[in-house]
């Protein structure tokens, strides 16, 4: 189709608009307003520096996003906000890529391996992402109160961020305060 993407109508609504767009504008590294594969590079590479350990696992699991956002807009090398949106319009649907995701996501941000996410731990994912730590969560998302994060927890509050559309549910904060778009 020499590069051209078919537009498709999107029913995300606005409260998962601003979602993508605060997860969108960390993941675009660069800040050229389109994610590559440099993008998620320079993303575990800055995550590493501030963790201070395991860039392979990082880039691994950042190249995987890359992978799937890059083939869900028809292979573009350049992948726009509304093609994050076409991902997210069909998540609740299908899903098993979520799951997958958080399942390794959780494995980069568990930096001591003791298979729970401590709040310095997600912390750390949060600054590498966004540059900002200043503004945590965590308590919220600690669903049974225990202090820190379970893979369990984890995995259903990403599932809540990426497919669900409900402000009050913990996971709609897994990256931190969603403003109103």
């Amino acid at each position: 189709m020499c590069g051209i993407r078919p537009i498709v109508l999107l029913m995300a609504s606005e409260f998962q608009r601003s979602k993508v767009d605060l997860v969108f504008g960390a993941m675009d590294a660069d800040g050229d307003g389109f994610l590559t594969a440099n993008d998620f590079r320079l993303l575990a590479r800055r995550w590493a520096e501030l963790r201070g350990s395991d860039e392979e696992l990082l880039s691994t699991v950042m190249l995987g996003w890359w992978t799937t956002l890059q083939s869900a807009a028809g292979g573009a090398e350049h992948v726009t906000v509304q093609d994050v949106l076409n991902v997210v319009d069909v998540l609740p649907d299908n899903i098993d890529p979520v799951l997958g995701t958080a399942d390794a996501m959780f494995s980069a941000v568990d930096a001591n391996r003791d298979d729970y996410v401590s709040e310095d731990e997600y912390r750390a994912m949060i600054n590498a992402w966004t540059g900002d730590d200043s503004e945590t969560v965590f308590a919220r998302l600690d669903l049974d109160g225990d202090g820190r994060l379970s893979r369990n927890e984890f995995t259903t509050l990403w599932a809540e961020f990426w497919a669900g559309d409900d402000p009050d549910a913990a996971g709609s904060y897994v990256f931190g305060p969603v403003r109103a778009a």
